[in-house]
Protein backbone atom coordinates (compact mmCIF):
# COMPACT_ATOMS: atom_id res chain seq x y z
CA UNK A 1 0.00 0.00 0.00
CA UNK A 2 1.53 3.65 -1.10
CA UNK A 3 1.51 6.37 1.39
CA UNK A 4 -0.21 8.32 -1.74
CA UNK A 5 -2.45 7.51 -4.51
CA UNK A 6 -2.79 10.41 -7.23
CA UNK A 7 -4.98 10.20 -9.86
CA UNK A 8 -4.17 12.31 -13.08
CA UNK A 9 -0.91 12.68 -14.40
CA UNK A 10 -1.40 15.96 -15.95
CA UNK A 11 0.08 19.43 -14.80
CA UNK A 12 -0.52 18.76 -11.23
CA UNK A 13 -0.43 14.99 -10.80
CA UNK A 14 3.36 15.25 -11.87
CA UNK A 15 4.35 17.84 -9.91
CA UNK A 16 2.39 16.08 -6.89
CA UNK A 17 4.08 12.52 -7.57
CA UNK A 18 7.41 14.79 -7.59
CA UNK A 19 6.93 16.48 -4.55
CA UNK A 20 6.00 13.46 -2.66
CA UNK A 21 9.12 11.73 -3.37
CA UNK A 22 11.36 14.54 -2.17
CA UNK A 23 8.80 14.28 1.13
CA UNK A 24 9.80 10.96 1.56
CA UNK A 25 6.46 9.46 0.81
CA UNK A 26 5.82 6.64 -1.57
CA UNK A 27 3.54 7.17 -4.35
CA UNK A 28 2.06 6.60 -7.49
CA UNK A 29 -0.07 7.79 -10.38
CA UNK A 30 -2.96 6.32 -12.49
CA UNK A 31 -3.68 7.95 -15.87
CA UNK A 32 -6.67 7.31 -17.97
CA UNK A 33 -5.04 9.11 -20.84
CA UNK A 34 -1.98 6.88 -22.55
CA UNK A 35 0.32 9.42 -22.11
CA UNK A 36 1.13 12.17 -19.42
CA UNK A 37 -0.27 15.50 -19.87
CA UNK A 38 -3.53 15.98 -18.37
CA UNK A 39 -4.99 19.11 -20.82
CA UNK A 40 -2.71 18.97 -22.83
CA UNK A 41 -2.86 15.81 -24.00
CA UNK A 42 -6.16 15.64 -24.44
CA UNK A 43 -6.78 18.92 -26.19
CA UNK A 44 -5.11 18.53 -30.16
CA UNK A 45 -7.55 20.28 -31.82
CA UNK A 46 -5.97 22.70 -34.73
CA UNK A 47 -4.99 25.79 -33.07
CA UNK A 48 -4.81 24.94 -29.45
CA UNK A 49 -2.09 26.90 -27.31
CA UNK A 50 -1.02 28.86 -23.85
CA UNK A 51 -3.04 31.81 -23.27
CA UNK A 52 -0.84 32.61 -20.26
CA UNK A 53 2.75 33.10 -21.03
CA UNK A 54 4.74 30.34 -22.02
CA UNK A 55 7.30 31.06 -19.12
CA UNK A 56 4.69 32.26 -16.58
CA UNK A 57 3.21 28.96 -17.23
CA UNK A 58 6.00 26.24 -16.74
CA UNK A 59 6.67 24.89 -13.67
CA UNK A 60 9.17 27.03 -11.12
CA UNK A 61 10.22 23.99 -8.28
CA UNK A 62 13.99 23.47 -10.54
CA UNK A 63 16.53 25.72 -11.73
CA UNK A 64 17.97 22.90 -13.77
CA UNK A 65 14.55 22.54 -16.02
CA UNK A 66 14.19 26.40 -16.66
CA UNK A 67 18.12 26.37 -17.82
CA UNK A 68 17.58 23.48 -19.67
CA UNK A 69 13.88 24.18 -21.68
CA UNK A 70 13.67 26.87 -24.20
CA UNK A 71 10.26 28.05 -25.44
CA UNK A 72 10.08 29.09 -28.60
CA UNK A 73 6.82 31.13 -28.73
CA UNK A 74 5.68 33.89 -25.94
CA UNK A 75 2.47 31.28 -25.84
CA UNK A 76 3.39 28.34 -26.81
CA UNK A 77 1.32 25.54 -28.48
CA UNK A 78 -0.31 22.85 -27.76
CA UNK A 79 2.40 20.38 -29.50
CA UNK A 80 4.93 22.07 -27.64
CA UNK A 81 3.19 22.06 -24.33
CA UNK A 82 2.94 18.56 -24.91
CA UNK A 83 6.80 18.11 -25.22
CA UNK A 84 7.86 19.99 -22.08
CA UNK A 85 5.90 17.66 -19.62
CA UNK A 86 6.92 14.67 -21.38
CA UNK A 87 9.96 15.74 -20.93
CA UNK A 88 9.49 17.01 -17.28
CA UNK A 89 8.20 12.78 -16.61
CA UNK A 90 11.39 11.58 -18.23
CA UNK A 91 13.54 14.28 -16.39
CA UNK A 92 12.64 13.79 -12.80
CA UNK A 93 11.99 10.11 -13.77
CA UNK A 94 8.16 9.88 -13.11
CA UNK A 95 6.94 7.30 -15.59
CA UNK A 96 8.51 4.75 -13.26
CA UNK A 97 5.38 5.47 -10.87
CA UNK A 98 2.72 6.35 -13.80
CA UNK A 99 -0.17 3.81 -14.56
CA UNK A 100 -1.52 4.99 -18.42
CA UNK A 101 -4.36 3.99 -20.04
CA UNK A 102 -6.50 3.20 -16.80
CA UNK A 103 -9.32 5.05 -15.71
CA UNK A 104 -9.93 5.40 -12.14
CA UNK A 105 -13.99 4.08 -11.70
CA UNK A 106 -14.92 4.16 -7.62
CA UNK A 107 -13.02 4.97 -4.65
CA UNK A 108 -13.76 4.34 -0.90
CA UNK A 109 -13.01 5.04 2.08
CA UNK A 110 -12.23 2.41 4.48
CA UNK A 111 -12.39 4.79 8.15
CA UNK A 112 -11.13 1.38 10.62
CA UNK A 113 -8.07 0.78 8.30
CA UNK A 114 -7.47 4.62 7.10
CA UNK A 115 -6.84 3.87 3.41
CA UNK A 116 -8.45 4.24 0.34
CA UNK A 117 -9.57 1.32 -1.86
CA UNK A 118 -9.75 2.73 -5.55
CA UNK A 119 -10.86 0.51 -8.35
CA UNK A 120 -10.40 1.20 -12.00
CA UNK A 121 -11.96 0.26 -15.74
CA UNK A 122 -9.43 -2.74 -15.61
CA UNK A 123 -10.57 -4.52 -13.20
CA UNK A 124 -7.36 -3.11 -10.93
CA UNK A 125 -7.56 -2.13 -6.68
CA UNK A 126 -5.17 0.10 -5.31
CA UNK A 127 -4.94 1.15 -1.61
CA UNK A 128 -3.61 3.90 -0.52
CA UNK A 129 -3.41 6.03 2.98
CA UNK A 130 -4.19 9.36 1.18
CA UNK A 131 -5.64 10.37 -2.23
CA UNK A 132 -5.27 13.25 -4.11
CA UNK A 133 -6.97 13.87 -6.73
CA UNK A 134 -5.00 15.49 -9.40
CA UNK A 135 -7.69 15.33 -11.82
CA UNK A 136 -8.07 18.94 -13.67
CA UNK A 137 -10.90 21.33 -13.62
CA UNK A 138 -11.54 21.08 -17.55
CA UNK A 139 -11.06 17.47 -18.29
CA UNK A 140 -14.54 16.78 -18.70
CA UNK A 141 -16.50 17.13 -22.38
CA UNK A 142 -19.88 18.35 -22.62
CA UNK A 143 -21.34 16.87 -25.26
CA UNK A 144 -24.79 18.37 -25.68
CA UNK A 145 -27.22 16.12 -27.73
CA UNK A 146 -27.62 16.61 -31.17
CA UNK A 147 -30.34 15.13 -32.76
CA UNK A 148 -29.67 12.94 -36.00
CA UNK A 149 -25.96 12.65 -35.11
CA UNK A 150 -25.55 8.90 -35.46
CA UNK A 151 -26.87 9.42 -38.96
CA UNK A 152 -24.20 12.02 -40.18
CA UNK A 153 -21.88 10.43 -42.57
CA UNK A 154 -19.22 12.52 -42.04
CA UNK A 155 -16.61 12.83 -39.14
CA UNK A 156 -17.49 14.37 -36.23
CA UNK A 157 -16.18 14.56 -32.36
CA UNK A 158 -15.42 16.73 -29.45
CA UNK A 159 -12.73 18.83 -29.46
CA UNK A 160 -11.09 17.89 -26.48
CA UNK A 161 -11.66 14.27 -27.70
CA UNK A 162 -9.63 15.23 -31.29
CA UNK A 163 -7.91 12.13 -32.97
CA UNK A 164 -4.54 11.52 -33.11
CA UNK A 165 -4.38 11.03 -36.81
CA UNK A 166 -4.10 14.39 -39.11
CA UNK A 167 -8.12 15.41 -40.27
CA UNK A 168 -8.28 16.39 -43.42
CA UNK A 169 -9.63 19.70 -43.29
CA UNK A 170 -8.20 21.25 -46.33
CA UNK A 171 -11.00 21.94 -48.78
CA UNK A 172 -13.75 20.26 -46.27
CA UNK A 173 -16.58 22.06 -45.28
CA UNK A 174 -16.40 22.49 -41.84
CA UNK A 175 -19.12 23.02 -38.60
CA UNK A 176 -18.00 24.57 -35.43
CA UNK A 177 -19.85 24.46 -32.85
CA UNK A 178 -19.31 26.82 -30.36
CA UNK A 179 -17.38 30.52 -29.94
CA UNK A 180 -15.79 29.71 -26.40
CA UNK A 181 -11.72 29.63 -26.23
CA UNK A 182 -11.68 26.35 -27.49
CA UNK A 183 -13.99 27.50 -30.59
CA UNK A 184 -11.91 30.90 -31.54
CA UNK A 185 -8.63 28.82 -31.77
CA UNK A 186 -9.98 25.58 -33.65
CA UNK A 187 -12.10 28.15 -35.97
CA UNK A 188 -8.97 30.73 -36.75
CA UNK A 189 -7.18 27.97 -37.64
CA UNK A 190 -10.10 26.14 -40.07
CA UNK A 191 -10.76 28.96 -41.69
CA UNK A 192 -7.64 28.93 -43.51
CA UNK A 193 -7.84 25.76 -45.75
CA UNK A 194 -11.30 24.82 -45.46
CA UNK A 195 -13.46 25.00 -48.69
CA UNK A 196 -16.46 26.91 -46.53
CA UNK A 197 -16.39 27.02 -42.72
CA UNK A 198 -19.17 26.77 -40.78
CA UNK A 199 -19.30 29.11 -37.90
CA UNK A 200 -22.54 27.80 -35.26
CA UNK A 201 -22.22 30.65 -32.44
CA UNK A 202 -24.25 29.62 -29.36
CA UNK A 203 -22.81 32.41 -26.98
CA UNK A 204 -21.15 35.35 -28.67
CA UNK A 205 -17.87 36.00 -26.15
CA UNK A 206 -15.51 38.97 -25.80
CA UNK A 207 -12.48 38.21 -27.10
CA UNK A 208 -9.22 39.91 -26.84
CA UNK A 209 -5.75 40.39 -28.93
CA UNK A 210 -3.44 37.55 -27.89
CA UNK A 211 -0.44 39.02 -29.78
CA UNK A 212 2.08 36.16 -30.05
CA UNK A 213 5.36 36.71 -31.25
CA UNK A 214 8.22 34.11 -31.30
CA UNK A 215 10.89 34.29 -28.63
CA UNK A 216 14.22 35.11 -29.80
CA UNK A 217 17.90 34.60 -28.51
CA UNK A 218 18.06 38.03 -26.55
CA UNK A 219 14.59 37.64 -25.37
CA UNK A 220 15.17 33.93 -24.44
CA UNK A 221 18.47 34.84 -22.00
CA UNK A 222 16.48 37.44 -20.29
CA UNK A 223 13.83 35.75 -19.66
CA UNK A 224 15.66 32.86 -17.88
CA UNK A 225 17.81 35.61 -15.95
CA UNK A 226 14.93 37.77 -14.72
CA UNK A 227 12.74 33.90 -14.29
CA UNK A 228 12.90 34.62 -10.41
CA UNK A 229 11.38 37.86 -10.69
CA UNK A 230 8.78 36.63 -13.01
CA UNK A 231 7.47 34.12 -10.78
CA UNK A 232 7.30 36.82 -8.16
CA UNK A 233 5.24 38.73 -9.94
CA UNK A 234 2.76 35.78 -10.47
CA UNK A 235 2.79 34.85 -6.96
CA UNK A 236 1.81 38.77 -5.86
CA UNK A 237 -0.91 39.32 -8.86
CA UNK A 238 -4.72 38.54 -8.28
CA UNK A 239 -4.73 35.48 -10.89
CA UNK A 240 -1.29 34.73 -10.81
CA UNK A 241 -0.56 35.81 -14.08
CA UNK A 242 2.35 38.77 -14.93
CA UNK A 243 -0.76 41.30 -15.33
CA UNK A 244 -2.08 43.00 -12.36
CA UNK A 245 -5.10 45.20 -11.38
CA UNK A 246 -4.45 48.73 -11.84
CA UNK A 247 -5.70 50.65 -8.37
CA UNK A 248 -7.28 53.73 -10.17
CA UNK A 249 -11.20 53.27 -10.95
CA UNK A 250 -13.00 53.56 -14.43
CA UNK A 251 -15.54 55.43 -12.57
CA UNK A 252 -12.97 58.26 -11.37
CA UNK A 253 -10.87 58.87 -14.28
CA UNK A 254 -11.37 61.05 -17.31
CA UNK A 255 -13.05 59.79 -19.90
CA UNK A 256 -9.91 60.73 -21.88
CA UNK A 257 -7.64 58.89 -19.63
CA UNK A 258 -9.93 56.25 -19.65
CA UNK A 259 -9.66 55.37 -23.32
CA UNK A 260 -6.29 55.77 -23.61
CA UNK A 261 -6.00 53.51 -20.66
CA UNK A 262 -8.02 50.74 -22.24
CA UNK A 263 -5.82 51.33 -25.93
CA UNK A 264 -2.79 50.68 -24.28
CA UNK A 265 -4.13 47.42 -22.61
CA UNK A 266 -5.44 46.68 -25.90
CA UNK A 267 -2.05 46.50 -27.54
CA UNK A 268 -0.43 44.29 -25.51
CA UNK A 269 -0.47 40.62 -25.32
CA UNK A 270 -2.03 38.02 -23.15
CA UNK A 271 -4.97 38.94 -20.59
CA UNK A 272 -3.68 42.39 -19.94
CA UNK A 273 -6.81 43.94 -20.78
CA UNK A 274 -8.24 40.99 -18.49
CA UNK A 275 -6.58 40.56 -15.33
CA UNK A 276 -4.30 44.14 -15.56
CA UNK A 277 -7.36 46.36 -15.89
CA UNK A 278 -8.95 49.12 -13.60
CA UNK A 279 -9.68 47.54 -10.18
CA UNK A 280 -13.37 48.65 -10.51
CA UNK A 281 -14.20 46.85 -14.09
CA UNK A 282 -14.97 43.33 -13.15
CA UNK A 283 -16.89 44.44 -10.13
CA UNK A 284 -19.38 47.28 -10.71
CA UNK A 285 -21.48 47.16 -13.76
CA UNK A 286 -21.21 50.94 -14.47
CA UNK A 287 -17.48 50.70 -14.92
CA UNK A 288 -17.73 47.16 -16.89
CA UNK A 289 -20.06 48.69 -19.69
CA UNK A 290 -17.60 51.48 -20.16
CA UNK A 291 -15.00 48.55 -21.28
CA UNK A 292 -17.74 46.38 -22.93
CA UNK A 293 -18.29 49.37 -24.83
CA UNK A 294 -14.75 50.20 -26.03
CA UNK A 295 -14.27 46.49 -27.37
CA UNK A 296 -18.00 46.71 -29.45
CA UNK A 297 -16.45 49.67 -30.79
CA UNK A 298 -13.26 47.40 -31.95
CA UNK A 299 -15.27 44.44 -33.49
CA UNK A 300 -17.49 46.71 -35.34
CA UNK A 301 -14.23 48.51 -36.62
CA UNK A 302 -12.50 44.85 -37.57
CA UNK A 303 -16.08 42.69 -39.20
CA UNK A 304 -16.84 44.66 -42.44
CA UNK A 305 -20.40 43.74 -42.17
CA UNK A 306 -22.36 45.26 -39.79
CA UNK A 307 -24.97 43.00 -39.51
CA UNK A 308 -22.35 39.63 -38.69
CA UNK A 309 -20.40 42.12 -35.97
CA UNK A 310 -23.48 42.99 -33.75
CA UNK A 311 -24.07 38.98 -33.80
CA UNK A 312 -20.36 38.67 -32.65
CA UNK A 313 -21.21 41.35 -29.94
CA UNK A 314 -22.30 39.78 -26.41
CA UNK A 315 -25.41 41.56 -25.43
CA UNK A 316 -26.00 38.84 -22.27
CA UNK A 317 -22.41 39.40 -19.87
CA UNK A 318 -19.84 41.97 -19.61
CA UNK A 319 -16.24 42.23 -20.85
CA UNK A 320 -14.58 40.10 -18.24
CA UNK A 321 -17.42 38.53 -16.64
CA UNK A 322 -16.59 35.00 -18.30
CA UNK A 323 -13.41 33.27 -19.48
CA UNK A 324 -11.86 35.75 -22.09
CA UNK A 325 -10.69 34.16 -25.38
CA UNK A 326 -7.37 35.06 -26.79
CA UNK A 327 -7.32 36.02 -30.27
CA UNK A 328 -4.86 36.42 -33.54
CA UNK A 329 -7.27 37.64 -36.48
CA UNK A 330 -10.58 36.12 -35.30
CA UNK A 331 -12.80 38.60 -36.09
CA UNK A 332 -11.23 39.23 -39.20
CA UNK A 333 -12.27 35.75 -40.05
CA UNK A 334 -15.70 36.80 -40.74
CA UNK A 335 -14.92 38.62 -43.57
CA UNK A 336 -13.64 35.91 -45.48
CA UNK A 337 -16.20 34.66 -48.13
CA UNK A 338 -15.81 31.19 -46.94
CA UNK A 339 -16.63 31.58 -43.50
CA UNK A 340 -20.29 31.72 -42.17
CA UNK A 341 -21.93 32.68 -38.87
CA UNK A 342 -24.92 31.10 -37.83
CA UNK A 343 -26.23 33.04 -34.41
CA UNK A 344 -28.39 29.60 -32.75
CA UNK A 345 -30.14 32.03 -30.91
CA UNK A 346 -31.91 33.60 -33.71
CA UNK A 347 -31.73 30.27 -35.79
CA UNK A 348 -31.29 26.83 -33.79
CA UNK A 349 -29.98 23.64 -34.51
CA UNK A 350 -32.58 21.34 -35.17
CA UNK A 351 -31.03 18.18 -36.22
CA UNK A 352 -28.06 16.39 -37.89
CA UNK A 353 -28.55 15.04 -41.08
CA UNK A 354 -26.21 12.90 -43.48
CA UNK A 355 -24.94 15.15 -45.15
CA UNK A 356 -24.88 18.15 -42.76
CA UNK A 357 -26.75 20.14 -40.07
CA UNK A 358 -30.24 21.69 -40.51
CA UNK A 359 -31.39 24.61 -38.02
CA UNK A 360 -34.48 26.74 -38.73
CA UNK A 361 -33.33 29.05 -41.66
CA UNK A 362 -32.08 25.96 -43.01
CA UNK A 363 -29.00 23.63 -43.90
CA UNK A 364 -25.79 23.38 -44.32
CA UNK A 365 -23.70 20.61 -46.51
CA UNK A 366 -20.63 19.85 -44.47
CA UNK A 367 -18.50 17.09 -43.20
CA UNK A 368 -16.75 17.64 -40.59
CA UNK A 369 -18.69 18.78 -37.47
CA UNK A 370 -16.38 20.18 -34.21
CA UNK A 371 -18.06 20.86 -31.38
CA UNK A 372 -16.59 23.30 -29.28
CA UNK A 373 -19.06 23.13 -26.57
CA UNK A 374 -16.57 23.63 -23.22
CA UNK A 375 -16.51 20.87 -20.46
CA UNK A 376 -18.38 19.81 -17.27
CA UNK A 377 -16.16 22.44 -15.86
CA UNK A 378 -14.16 22.13 -11.97
CA UNK A 379 -17.15 19.59 -10.23
CA UNK A 380 -17.58 17.46 -13.60
CA UNK A 381 -14.51 15.42 -13.28
CA UNK A 382 -15.71 14.80 -9.49
CA UNK A 383 -18.68 13.22 -10.59
CA UNK A 384 -17.05 10.62 -12.89
CA UNK A 385 -15.50 8.74 -10.43
CA UNK A 386 -18.11 7.20 -7.65
CA UNK A 387 -16.04 8.59 -4.25
CA UNK A 388 -17.59 7.32 -1.03
CA UNK A 389 -16.29 8.61 2.05
CA UNK A 390 -17.43 8.11 5.93
CA UNK A 391 -20.55 6.16 6.04
CA UNK A 392 -20.79 5.44 2.42
CA UNK A 393 -21.94 9.24 1.61
CA UNK A 394 -21.18 9.73 -2.01
CA UNK A 395 -19.41 12.83 -2.54
CA UNK A 396 -21.94 13.44 -5.68
CA UNK A 397 -24.87 13.74 -3.03
CA UNK A 398 -22.74 15.79 -0.80
CA UNK A 399 -22.40 18.49 -3.83
CA UNK A 400 -25.69 17.78 -4.83
CA UNK A 401 -26.73 21.88 -4.29
CA UNK A 402 -23.06 23.06 -5.02
CA UNK A 403 -19.86 21.81 -3.86
CA UNK A 404 -18.50 22.23 0.36
CA UNK A 405 -14.91 22.51 0.72
CA UNK A 406 -12.73 23.35 3.20
CA UNK A 407 -9.41 25.75 1.96
CA UNK A 408 -11.10 23.99 -1.84
CA UNK A 409 -8.48 21.40 -0.38
CA UNK A 410 -10.03 19.08 1.95
CA UNK A 411 -14.27 18.12 2.36
CA UNK A 412 -15.90 17.16 5.41
CA UNK A 413 -17.24 13.10 5.23
CA UNK A 414 -13.52 11.98 3.51
CA UNK A 415 -10.37 11.76 5.46
CA UNK A 416 -7.45 11.69 3.63
CA UNK A 417 -8.69 12.84 0.41
CA UNK A 418 -7.54 16.49 -1.14
CA UNK A 419 -8.24 18.08 -4.53
CA UNK A 420 -5.52 20.47 -6.33
CA UNK A 421 -7.73 21.70 -8.60
CA UNK A 422 -10.81 21.91 -7.97
CA UNK A 423 -14.03 23.80 -6.60
CA UNK A 424 -13.51 26.83 -3.97
CA UNK A 425 -9.48 26.91 -4.15
CA UNK A 426 -7.58 29.39 -6.31
CA UNK A 427 -6.14 27.39 -9.11
CA UNK A 428 -9.57 27.41 -11.00
CA UNK A 429 -9.51 31.21 -11.38
CA UNK A 430 -5.53 31.06 -11.61
CA UNK A 431 -2.87 30.63 -14.27
CA UNK A 432 -3.02 27.54 -12.76
CA UNK A 433 0.66 26.11 -13.05
CA UNK A 434 1.25 28.92 -10.51
CA UNK A 435 -1.89 27.59 -7.92
CA UNK A 436 -0.90 24.25 -8.72
CA UNK A 437 2.63 24.48 -7.22
CA UNK A 438 1.17 26.21 -4.36
CA UNK A 439 -1.27 23.49 -3.79
CA UNK A 440 0.87 20.56 -3.96
CA UNK A 441 3.83 21.99 -1.81
CA UNK A 442 1.00 22.88 0.96
CA UNK A 443 -0.85 19.54 1.00
CA UNK A 444 2.39 17.50 0.80
CA UNK A 445 3.65 19.23 3.63
CA UNK A 446 0.27 18.19 5.56
CA UNK A 447 0.81 14.89 4.09
CA UNK A 448 4.40 14.51 5.66
CA UNK A 449 3.61 15.34 8.84
CA UNK A 450 2.41 11.47 8.90
CA UNK A 451 -0.98 11.89 10.16
CA UNK A 452 -3.26 8.81 9.35
CA UNK A 453 -5.83 10.80 9.35
CA UNK A 454 -6.76 13.87 8.48
CA UNK A 455 -10.66 15.43 7.96
CA UNK A 456 -12.14 18.82 7.60
CA UNK A 457 -14.55 19.81 10.15
CA UNK A 458 -17.71 20.81 9.59
CA UNK A 459 -18.00 24.00 11.06
CA UNK A 460 -14.52 24.83 9.31
CA UNK A 461 -16.25 23.91 5.74
CA UNK A 462 -19.50 25.84 6.15
CA UNK A 463 -17.11 28.97 7.08
CA UNK A 464 -15.06 28.30 4.34
CA UNK A 465 -17.82 27.75 1.37
CA UNK A 466 -19.78 31.29 2.86
CA UNK A 467 -16.86 32.66 2.59
CA UNK A 468 -15.96 31.77 -1.27
CA UNK A 469 -20.02 32.83 -1.68
CA UNK A 470 -19.19 36.32 -0.35
CA UNK A 471 -16.24 36.78 -2.76
CA UNK A 472 -18.10 35.63 -5.29
CA UNK A 473 -21.05 37.95 -4.92
CA UNK A 474 -18.83 40.76 -5.13
CA UNK A 475 -17.73 39.58 -8.62
CA UNK A 476 -19.63 40.55 -12.09
CA UNK A 477 -19.20 36.94 -12.79
CA UNK A 478 -21.00 35.53 -10.20
CA UNK A 479 -23.94 36.97 -12.32
CA UNK A 480 -23.38 35.66 -15.28
CA UNK A 481 -23.70 32.25 -17.20
CA UNK A 482 -20.95 30.76 -17.91
CA UNK A 483 -18.43 27.23 -16.57
CA UNK A 484 -17.44 30.11 -13.74
CA UNK A 485 -21.08 29.18 -12.20
CA UNK A 486 -21.44 25.98 -13.72
CA UNK A 487 -24.51 27.38 -16.03
CA UNK A 488 -22.72 25.29 -19.18
CA UNK A 489 -23.68 21.80 -17.57
CA UNK A 490 -26.73 20.03 -19.95
CA UNK A 491 -29.32 18.94 -17.36
CA UNK A 492 -27.70 20.33 -14.68
CA UNK A 493 -28.35 24.30 -14.94
CA UNK A 494 -31.04 25.18 -13.14
CA UNK A 495 -29.24 28.23 -11.06
CA UNK A 496 -25.85 29.49 -10.44
CA UNK A 497 -23.24 27.85 -8.38
CA UNK A 498 -20.27 28.90 -6.77
CA UNK A 499 -17.41 26.79 -8.13
CA UNK A 500 -14.21 29.64 -7.58
CA UNK A 501 -12.47 31.18 -5.17
CA UNK A 502 -12.27 34.58 -6.13
CA UNK A 503 -10.47 36.64 -3.34
CA UNK A 504 -6.85 36.29 -4.93
CA UNK A 505 -4.20 34.23 -5.25
CA UNK A 506 -2.19 36.62 -2.84
CA UNK A 507 -4.76 36.22 -0.61
CA UNK A 508 -5.63 32.48 -0.69
CA UNK A 509 -1.95 31.71 -0.24
CA UNK A 510 -2.03 34.12 3.43
CA UNK A 511 -4.98 32.13 4.40
CA UNK A 512 -3.20 28.82 3.87
CA UNK A 513 0.55 30.27 5.41
CA UNK A 514 -2.04 31.54 8.41
CA UNK A 515 -3.38 27.57 8.66
CA UNK A 516 -0.14 25.56 8.40
CA UNK A 517 1.43 27.73 11.42
CA UNK A 518 -1.81 27.43 13.32
CA UNK A 519 -1.40 24.02 13.27
CA UNK A 520 -3.31 23.13 10.59
CA UNK A 521 -7.10 24.30 12.29
CA UNK A 522 -10.09 22.97 10.36
CA UNK A 523 -8.98 19.82 9.97
CA UNK A 524 -8.89 16.66 12.71
CA UNK A 525 -5.62 15.36 12.82
CA UNK A 526 -4.74 11.88 14.45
Amino acid sequence: MDDVLIIGAGMSGLYQLHRCRRAGLSASVVESGDEVGGTWHWNRYPGARFDSESYSYAYSFSQELLDEWRWSEHFAGQPEVLRYLRHVADRFDLRRDITLGVRVTSAAWHDGERCWTVASDDGSIRRARYLVLAIGALSVPNLPSLPGIERFGGRWFHTAQWPREPVPLDGSRVAVIGTGATGVQLIQEAAKTAARLTVLQRTANWCSPLRNSPIDNTMHAALREHSAEIFARCRNTFGGFLHDTDRRKATVVSPEERTAFYEELYARPGFALWMGNFRDVLVDPVANATLSTFMAGKIRARVHDPAVAERLIPHNHGYGTRRVPLENGYYEVYNQPNVDLVDLRETPILEATPTGITTTAGHHEVDVIAFATGFDAVTGPFDRIDIRGLDGVRLAEQWADGPLTYLGLGTAGFPNMFSIVGPHNAAAFCNMPRCIEHNVEWVTDLLALGHTRVCATAEAQAEWTAECHLFAARMQFSKTDSWFTGRNRPGRDEQRTVLLYAGGFPTYQERLAEVAASGYPGFELS
